[in-house]
């Protein structure tokens, strides 16, 4: 049985983690091995409220924020030569990479 790879990209930048899960899928058609995703993943949802009034007085208005934090899951035959370009390849500093090893 062939050791495989799981890829966890997760990103709060959606255009540039769809730019990398493409250059994934570009290596992996280049050598030709089986691929599995970018299977997205639910997005999580960080809100925060706060008061507009530094001081809690005046009107009771609220600043509303969101946070959404985007994520894909890529599972893919590793074999030496893939491994050795996918860890060439250009990441973001917003998209963060997890790669789990596992026969």
């Amino acid at each position: 049985m062939p050791q495989s790879a799981r890829i966890k990209l997760t990103s709060g930048n959606l255009p540039s983690l769809e730019a990398v899960c493409n250059e994934i899928k570009g290596v992996v058609e280049k050598t030709g091995i089986r691929a599995r995703g970018p299977q997205p993943l639910p997005t999580k949802k960080l809100k925060i409220v706060t008061r507009k009034a530094p001081s809690g007085q005046g009107t009771h208005t609220f600043d509303r924020w969101e946070m959404r934090v985007h994520r894909r899951l890529i599972d893919v035959d590793a074999d030496d030569r893939t491994m050795r370009q996918l860890m060439r390849l250009h990441v973001p500093e917003d998209v963060f990479i997890e790669v789990s090893l596992s026969k």
